[in-house]
């Protein structure tokens, strides 16, 4: 089925815009066409909705969305440019990028150049001019999926072989992407570097999975000293930082596959060391903890996801980017199937669908979310987490020195 929506939607759109044909093919069959936006050729991945109205940058730049096809669900795209700060991560990472109304240039003081040219200069394939509402509208009700975007001369192929390709193409499921977008040797971030004063009151070992660079920030302005390290780091290259806590960030792919990252934190755990995870971070302290994973239906994905923390009954606008989820009880305190870790709390729900966006344990030194408190672009409503975990730190340091001076009282 073909939607050759491109001339109704899009007749205000400036001439200077590119007239190359472009064509989205989603695995079901379903096509949609319009026009080259950013590079030429194709694009295979993942489809999936972002509800942003705004922070298109930090979306393209978030290593969570490693081979997805990101579609933009605001209509108008590209209007304040984009710049050198405002980048979550070192390149694009988005597998392609699909909008409707594509900016003829953009308009912003801290603009450095257009989205478009920044697209092109990184090889990132995207579409406009097409119905972003009915692609949003058809994954809601079907499921995310493969497709692909296909422009200049690959776009000429019959809508057959386009197909063929789609279908061909890797799933999500059973994806292993966190090594892929970490980084290869670990870099620390220094308190002193993002306005805090005086000596730096813990430090902490970060796993790299595919982490935004606004959350090492959101820890150093706390006083924190953020060792961050690969996704391949050991037991040993994390005691080598001797942190007081540890974190594992965001990222791409299917939690299932993360078995080395679940074997490390089960043994972090072990050492009773404090633990703080968000998303991919979230997902793994699930399976730690002896829970499974599943893929959600369409996903959370966008700065405007409902949470409520189950304790206090608040609810908190999140920013979010996730396919997969915890399948963890919901009716309180429970026993971790791995037992040595004790009681488990799904502490934050979704109010859109009632999936698990936080665990909390009572018996061991650990918590996680499934979303972003770093939230760059926002919302800021979460920003409290990182106190939480500082106190964690706080409240454990504090307990290991009352043991350690009844030791000695003892001998």
């Amino acid at each position: 089925m073909t939607d050759n929506n491109a001339a109704n939607n899009q007749n205000d759109v400036d001439a200077s815009t590119s007239t190359s044909p472009a064509v989205l093919v989603l695995e079901d069959g379903r096509v949609f066409r319009g026009r080259s936006y950013g590079a030429t050729g194709t694009a295979l991945g993942e489809a999936v909705f972002a509800t942003g109205m705004t922070g298109y940058q930090e979306t393209i730049t978030d290593p969570s969305y490693a081979r997805q096809l990101v579609v933009q669900t605001a209509p108008h795209i590209g209007n304040t440019g984009v710049n050198r700060e405002d980048a979550e991560s070192r390149k694009i990472w988005v597998a392609g990028y699909i909008v409707r109304d594509a900016a003829r240039r953009p308009s912003n003081w801290r603009s450095e150049r257009s989205l478009d040219d920044e697209l092109v200069e990184q090889g990132i394939v995207g579409i406009q001019g097409v119905d972003t509402r009915a692609i949003t509208r058809h994954l809601r009700e079907n499921k995310t999926m493969r497709a692909g975007i296909f422009s200049g001369d690959a776009a000429k192929a019959p809508e057959s072989e386009l197909l063929a390709t789609v279908q061909s193409s890797a799933p999500m499921e059973g994806a292993r992407l966190a090594e892929e977008v970490s980084i290869d040797e670990a870099y620390v971030v220094e308190p002193k570097d993002h306005g805090w004063e005086g000596e730096a009151r813990f430090s902490i070992a970060a796993i790299d999975l595919g982490i935004k660079a606004m959350t090492p920030v959101r820890f150093a302005e706390r006083g924190v000293r953020v060792h961050v390290l690969p996704a391949t780091a050991t037991l040993e290259d994390v005691k080598a930082v001797n942190p007081d806590g540890f974190f594992m960030s965001n990222g791409p792919g299917d939690p299932a596959t993360a078995d080395a990252q679940v074997s490390l934190l089960r043994s972090v755990l072990d050492e009773k060391l404090p633990y703080f995870g968000i998303c991919f971070g979230n997902q793994i302290l699930g399976r730690a903890l002896g829970f499974g994973t599943y893929k959600l239906k369409y996903g959370h994905r966008g700065i405007n996801q409902p949470v409520m923390d189950r304790r206090t009954g608040k609810v908190e606008i999140t920013s979010q980017n996730h396919g997969f989820a915890v399948d963890a009880p919901m009716e309180g305190a429970t026993t971790a199937p791995e037992e040595r870790y004790g009681r488990v709390e799904v502490s934050h729900v979704s109010l859109n669908d009632n999936v698990v966006e936080g665990l909390s344990c009572l018996d061991i030194p650990a918590f996680s979310v499934q979303y972003h408190p770093e939230a760059a672009a926002g919302p800021h409503d979460a920003a409290y987490l990182f106190d939480r975990f500082i106190e964690l730190m706080d409240s454990t340091k504090n307990m290991d020195s009352k043991n350690s001076a009844k030791n000695e009282d003892n001998k």
